[in-house]
């Protein structure tokens, strides 16, 4: 296997075990394979906590009333671990929260944000998305045949590595604000559309050349500019997005069981005058967001563009636009998972607290509790759920033309 270039955010982590403030399988859904299940059967014998399903297509380990897993110790630690060791495990338990990629014959490392740990160092370190100096993968990938595979045999994957570097880089260029950024990559999957999608039949020389001449053309430091004094004048209605990322949160509270995440929703709501479903509502709530939003980018500014940033990086780094059947589509769902942090952010208590309070160090540090709970929690209980999914398909569409681009550039501007 060939060496790994981690980014450092990664080669830092470390679980903190009893002292996190979140549990690994809490609020999820743990799939078991039949082999690994049955040796759980043997090790546990009848007080295995596994679903009964068909033994050819696994199992699902059992979770509490609480929402955390059956075999969590009074210390909020693994049993099986304990007493078995790492090699019971299921593969998700083993390697979460790394996920890993294999590009063809290179493989690439991330986490996943539902990890409160990888959260903090992803979203708070300056240079979390430095990437190391190569290292041996066994000391980083528990478990390294259970990574995702991208080969790059058709059109579509054959030219991913060279797009989404693209996109990584003019994530990063701080030019211009990240919405911005956001609205340019809108406008460069819509301009490819019509030959790079999934399933294209272009031939490899079209397809190449359409791709190396809008890759120049977005690239550049005239186009750019254009593209942010178009879109930054844009004043679009707050209210409707509001409504629409509180019924998320809503449709979540009557899901789930987990204390945290209900905590916060329930908090975001009451915080910005959504705990009733009153539209009557909906145009004070999104101007209470929007004031705090204000007031926060000029008292620390430069921590909220870090922070959303380093979410879009990682976002585009840890889960290839290749997953998605186009990339206008892709690009899409990023900026409503922005939209939806954003809103959850500025309705959390603690950024409440923080509106109209000078910057000190001890607001820094409440705004940077409030960003790892709620960027995590987003992450866990939100972004993989029936209900966002659905919506985001609906909302979606086709993941083509000029509507699902207006619709990029509403959530972006939100």
């Amino acid at each position: 296997m060939p060496a790994l270039a981690p980014p450092r955010y990664m080669s830092r982590f470390r679980c903190i075990a009893e002292r996190c403030e979140d549990s690994c399988c809490a609020g999820l859904t743990v799939p078991v394979s039949p082999p690994q299940a049955r040796r759980i059967r043997d090790a546990l014998g009848d007080t295995a906590p596994l679903s009964e399903e068909d033994p050819s297509l696994g199992a699902v380990l059992r979770m509490r009333p609480d929402g955390g897993c059956a075999l969590l110790d009074a210390e909020r630690l693994c049993s099986l671990q304990r007493h078995h060791g790492e090699a019971l495990l299921p593969d998700i338990c083993a390697t979460f929260p790394r996920v890993v990629t294999r590009w063809g014959e290179r493989w690439e490392l991330a986490g996943t944000l539902a990890c409160p740990e990888v959260a903090r160092l992803c979203l708070l370190a300056e240079d979390a998305f430095h990437l190391e100096a190569a290292v041996p993968p066994a000391s980083l990938l528990p478990r390294p045949d259970v990574a995702r595979a991208i080969e790059p045999g058709e059109a579509w994957t054959a030219h991913a590595e060279t797009v989404r570097d693209a996109l990584l880089r003019w994530l990063d260029r701080r030019t211009h604000p990240l919405a911005s950024r956001i609205a340019l990559l809108g406008h460069f999957a819509h301009a490819v559309e019509d030959v790079y999608f999934q399933g294209t039949r272009a031939s490899r020389e079209a397809l190449q050349a359409h791709l190396d001449a809008a890759l120049q053309h977005f690239d550049r430091a005239d186009t750019q500019q254009a593209v942010h004094q178009d879109f930054a004048p844009l004043a679009l209605p707050g209210a409707p997005s509001v409504g629409l990322f509180a019924s998320i949160l809503r449709a979540r509270m009557a899901a789930l069981r987990g204390p945290r995440f209900r905590a916060l929703a329930h908090g975001v709501l009451t915080s910005l005058g959504l705990d009733t479903d009153d539209p009557e509502r909906l145009e004070a709530a999104w101007r209470l967001h929007d004031a705090r939003w204000r007031h926060l980018t000029g008292t620390h500014g430069a921590r909220l563009d870090q922070v959303f940033r380093h979410y879009a990086l990682h976002a585009v780094w840890r889960t290839p636009f290749t997953d998605a059947p186009t990339l206008l589509g892709y690009v899409f769902r990023l900026a409503l998972r922005l939209g939806l942090l954003r809103f959850v952010l500025m309705g959390h208590p603690r950024v409440e607290a923080l509106h109209l309070a000078p910057a000190t160090p001890e607001a820094s540090a409440s705004l940077d509790l409030a960003v790892v709970e709620t960027f995590q929690l987003v992450a866990r209980h939100v972004e993989t759920s029936p209900e966002f999914l659905t919506l985001a398909r609906g909302l979606e569409g086709t993941g083509r033309g000029a509507q699902t681009l207006g619709k990029t550039l509403v959530f972006a501007s939100f």
